[in-house]
């Protein structure tokens, strides 16, 4: 296959620039490791309802998804912060009225983030994208790149667009290598999210509501270290959703873990919480596309992002990144995504012309 511009990777930077390639008329193609789109955005359905397993909230001055929600027809809400927050101490003591909802002014999307993933691809050429295709090296020669796939799948390209976590796409394999400043550096790029690990337990009733409480607590004893309410915004089924906060290769028995997560959910909300109908776990440490073994241990702290300087003009300015971390001033967010999909589409523009 032969393509002028090459995007590897098909979350939500990836397929915003694919849209707006598919709006130039440009000839692209999009690779995506995946069977399905949307990269560490995960949506659970049941019963009609949505629920996020990778990033749920979006907020107030964040321009660029604000206007592509308005763009696409999709719809937000107010994430539920009515009613008081419960804290569990290290000795497993549950106190109420330790605050209120540590989450109020964020926005959630009805159907999900997955909503906004469909949303996008309808507006690219199906023939354009190519699922279940893990891109394993890049080789430049002359004036073009040639990408093989794992399933020996081979695209030849003017540029490559790397919509990938830096420290996944240095995982490639590159002729020539990389300057070695420039693996340094994608080395050096914590993956937003990767270490983290999110349980979301499902009801058929927000009994939290009715007893008072937002949904909001905040542990010490774990394993989850701070839980939210995840319902959809009007009707059930009904959700609480939590951040794991110990180590990856301290969960790795998933089992005990679901034990571990039920156990905690009683203990904070009640007997009814402790049987759920459903407990969604998406530990993302363990995934391959998204981690790598530098992502193990869980961000405590945003880190600062942006695109440095080693990784500016690779290969005379056609190898590109864009994932969410390169972002100058959203970086790790939904709107770092979208962000860096500009910034490539700005370059690309500017190589052609």
């Amino acid at each position: 296959m032969q393509t002028d511009t090459l995007i590897i990777g098909g979350g939500l930077s990836g397929l915003s620039l694919a849209t707006r390639l598919a709006a130039d008329g440009h000839d692209f193609l999009l690779a995506e490791a995946r069977d399905r789109l949307g990269g560490r955005i995960l949506t659970e359905r049941l019963d009609g309802a949505c629920f996020d397993l990778g990033p749920a909230w979006f907020w107030p001055g964040q321009p660029r998804i604000s206007a592509l929600i308005e763009r696409l027809d999709l719809s937000r809400f107010e994430q539920f912060f009515h009613g008081e927050l419960i804290h569990e101490d290290e000795q497993r003591q549950v106190l109420r009225g330790r605050g209120h909802a540590s989450m109020e002014g964020s926005w959630r999307l009805h159907g999900g983030l997955a909503a906004l993933i469909d949303a996008l691809a309808q507006g690219i050429p199906a023939e354009r994208i190519h699922m279940a295709t893990p891109v394993k090296a890049l080789a430049r020669s002359g004036g073009h790149i040639t990408a093989s796939a794992r399933d020996g799948t081979r695209i030849r390209a003017r540029r490559v667009v790397l919509a990938l976590p830096p420290r996944v796409a240095a995982g490639l394999a590159f002729l020539p290598e990389l300057p070695g400043e420039a693996r340094t550096a994608m080395l050096g790029i914590a993956t937003w999210m990767a270490g983290q690990a999110k349980a979301l337990a499902v009801y058929d009733r927000p009994f939290w509501r009715e007893a008072g409480l937002s949904g909001d607590a905040m542990s010490r004893a774990g394993p989850m270290v701070e839980i939210h309410d995840a319902s959809p915004a009007e009707g059930g089924p009904y959700a609480l959703f939590g951040f794991i906060g110990i180590p990856p290769l301290a969960r790795s028995d998933a089992q005990l873990l679901r034990e571990q997560v039920r156990a905690q959910l009683g203990r904070l909300f009640g007997p009814a919480a402790a049987a759920p109908r459903q407990l969604f776990l998406k530990d993302w440490a363990f995934d391959p596309f998204t981690a790598t073994d530098q992502d193990q241990q869980p961000l405590y702290a945003h880190p600062r992002y942006g695109l440095p300087r080693a990784l500016s003009r690779l290969w005379d300015g056609r190898l590109i990144l864009a994932g969410t971390e390169v972002a100058p001033q959203f970086g790790g967010y939904l709107e770092g995504a979208l962000e860096a999909a500009e910034l490539a589409h700005l370059h690309l523009n500017a190589v052609e012309s």
